[in-house]
């Protein structure tokens, strides 16, 4: 492959494990240079299209759900454009001439889409990969203002939004727990919503700000603005406006004002206010036509590096990691920053002593962007000197990629054992959420964790014989430890920390009719790159390290661990002669079961159809085959399915289908 082909796929590597990891609350990079590393993919593919990945990650939204209940949304969670410049701002609204549009603050917390049966709150649902969320309505009913248990609308009605703790709440909660305080507004929004033990949660309260509906049937209100408001909803300052100036000077009174606000934002939001208009406007792939996201520049604060230290990881990449004199930015006291690796170094000339410019933009972890000024070195700076051996079991290492990214590559490396055993144990993978990360090294330290395996081994008597561990703890993370046994094959392939393999790979493999973790052991790699969207060199991987992982899968089998494919993570099983095969529907208008005449929620509906051969959609295309109509049904679809030519059918006819094939 070409060097312009070898870098597409290492950026599309990266940038998925980049995207995996900013949804499960632990990002890596910084917003600014997460976007540097998209723009510079997104030019590459556009410069060589033949050399786009068959599965482009810019084709996918968010992270695979792997909390709470899943939940199938009735249209895609989609993510949007992003836009930086005046120019973008004009060209927006040259698309869409004469239409009004509302600009809103682009707030940084959890999205959610909140559904409504007949005026009651049926669902909460968070983003998820997209397609599929968590059911959180347990915990959004209890800790979410802003999120009312009624609505005054008929039918059904959806309404999606940010879920953000405030500042003055994140500053309140921290004040009363210091001894575990909160990361940031954002983290907290998105690990409450997610957590297993509401009580670890209590006080914890949190804002819900709407920015979209849908109402079937369709609402009067067709202003956005005023439709979520009439229903009750908070709205974060939504500011009309006619013309691409008006825009652009609402974004810069955003941004003036962001430091001011009591929530986290990192841009600004421009979106059609008609929600006809922006319903009509369609989708992209990842994105509605109808919005964009105008993100802010990166905040960033000059301070000292004091020292560079290299961190060893789960699958022993070595990665630099600056210690800087403290500095207040983007929100928080920052001390450490991330460096990237070797190559982002040298090309930015950094030393230690140097006075360097640090971003952050409401992340985890801030980067070192730059060397303020060159010229002020007095001369006692020192070169960052990339080590020779591991800094953990001082094993050579071996530098991989253009970046030059340093790895160890001693399996042993005691260093790589935690990360690997922290890995296993995460909301990802086996989600062992009774045993933190101290405890978890202090037991790899005592040689009683060296494998995942190995937590299965642990029992309630040893775990007391350790100082500060009493009988209700010990028996937390037993109890912990044994719910884990049901990890399954998709969650045991993102434990066992494979280089290349990502959730999305894992989800994959499990959609192909892979059963068990032995049958995708056994495959080897020419079964492996048929699975669709898997390449070679993930293959490879996948194929070369479950060899090796070979007697740790026995030994996890030896101790009760389930690793055969979960049913939640398979697709829906297609019925002999399916009636609908090859049929794209798209689903409008309240649903009921003609038999009891009782409401089908849209998810089970569209569950229904899959099952029955068909491929849902949100939204009517060229695509489309059927337009399926329930009661109540709007006027846009069905204007747009006779503008396409596409069929309309009522419910009664498929439900006639769908109880014949035996799926309903």
């Amino acid at each position: 492959m070409s060097a312009a082909g070898d870098r597409i796929q290492e950026l599309a590597a990266r940038i998925v494990e980049l995207r995996d990891a900013y949804y499960q609350g632990e990002p890596l990079v910084a917003d600014a240079e997460y976007d540097a590393i998209e723009d510079e993919f997104r030019a590459l593919v556009a410069k060589h299209p033949k050399l786009a990945p068959a599965d482009n990650p810019l084709d996918h939204v968010g992270a695979p759900s792997v909390l709470h209940a899943p939940v199938r949304h009735s249209r895609p969670m989609l993510s949007l454009e992003k836009a930086n410049k005046p120019e973008q701002v004009e060209s927006f609204f040259a698309r869409f001439p004469g239409q009004p549009v509302v600009v809103m603050p682009k707030l940084d917390g959890l999205s959610l889409a909140l559904v409504y049966e007949n005026g009651r709150l049926a669902r909460a649902v968070t983003r998820g990969d997209g397609t599929t969320g968590d059911d959180v309505t347990f915990l959004t009913r209890a800790l979410c203002d802003g999120v009312p248990d009624k609505v005054d609308a008929p039918g059904r009605v959806e309404v999606r939004g940010e879920c953000v703790m405030l500042r003055s709440t994140f500053d309140k909660y921290n004040a009363a727990h210091p001894d575990k305080p909160l990361i940031n507004p954002r983290n907290a929004a998105a690990g409450t919503l997610r957590a297993k033990d509401p009580k670890a949660v209590e006080g914890r309260r949190m804002q819900f700000f709407a920015f979209d509906l849908t109402t079937e049937p369709e609402s009067a209100d067709a202003d956005l603005d005023a439709g979520l408001r009439k229903l009750g909803f908070s709205v974060a300052e939504m500011e009309h406006c006619s013309t691409a100036a008006q825009a652009q000077e609402l974004i810069s009174g955003i941004e003036t004002a962001r430091n001011t606000l009591d929530y986290d934002l990192d841009g600004a939001v421009l979106r059609l206010a008609n929600r006809d208009a922006f319903a009509a406007a369609g989708t992209r792939s990842s994105s509605p036509r109808g919005a964009i996201a105008y993100k802010f520049a990166a905040e960033e604060k000059t301070t000292v590096l004091k020292a560079v230290v290299w961190d060893v990881g789960k699958t022993g990449k070595i990665a630099p990691v600056a210690w800087l004199e403290p500095v207040f930015v983007g929100g928080t006291t920052v001390t450490r920053a991330t460096l990237a690796n070797q190559e982002v170094i040298r090309s930015r000339g950094i030393k230690i002593g140097d006075t360097v410019l640090v971003r952050r933009a409401g992340d985890v972890i801030p980067f070192v962007a730059g060397v303020l000024d060159e010229s002020k070195r007095t001369g006692d700076e020192q070169e960052i000197v990339p080590p020779s051996e591991c800094p953990s079991c001082e094993q050579p290492l071996t530098e991989q990629g253009n970046s030059r990214e340093l790895f160890c590559t001693n399996s042993a490396c005691p260093a790589q054992t935690v990360r690997r055993l922290i890995h296993w144990s995460s909301r990802a993978a086996a989600d062992i959420d009774a045993i933190g990360q101290v405890w978890i090294e202090r037991l790899a330290e005592t040689g009683d964790l060296v494998n995942p395996s190995d937590f299965y081994t642990l029992t309630k008597e040893r775990l007391l014989e350790f100082d500060r561990v009493g009988e209700v703890s010990a028996t937390r993370m037993i109890e912990s430890i044994d719910r884990s046994r049901s990890v399954g094959l998709r969650r045991a392939l993102i434990g066992l920390s494979i280089p290349m393999a990502s959730e999305g790979t894992a989800a994959r493999l499990c959609r192909a009719g892979f059963e068990s973790l032995e049958a995708v052991a056994d495959a080897g790699v020419e079964k492996l790159v048929a699975v669709e969207d898997i390449g070679q060199k993930v293959a490879e991987s996948l194929n070369a390290h479950l060899a090796r992982l070979r007697p740790e899968i026995e030994r996890l089998r030896d101790r009760g661990v389930s690793l055969e494919v979960r049913d939640e993570d398979l697709p829906p099983v297609v019925v002999a002669g399916a009636p609908l095969e090859g049929k794209s529907v798209v689903i409008t208008g309240s649903i009921s079961d003609p038999r009891s005449g009782e409401k089908v929620t849209r998810p089970t509906f569209q569950k229904m159809c899959e099952r029955a051969g068909a491929t849902a959609a949100s939204s009517v295309s060229a695509t489309t085959d059927l337009l399926i109509t329930g009661e109540g049904v709007g006027a846009g679809k069905l204007t747009k399915a006779e503008k396409l030519g596409v069929e309309v059918v009522d419910q009664g006819e498929i439900w006639k289908k769908l109880i014949a094939a035996g799926v309903a």
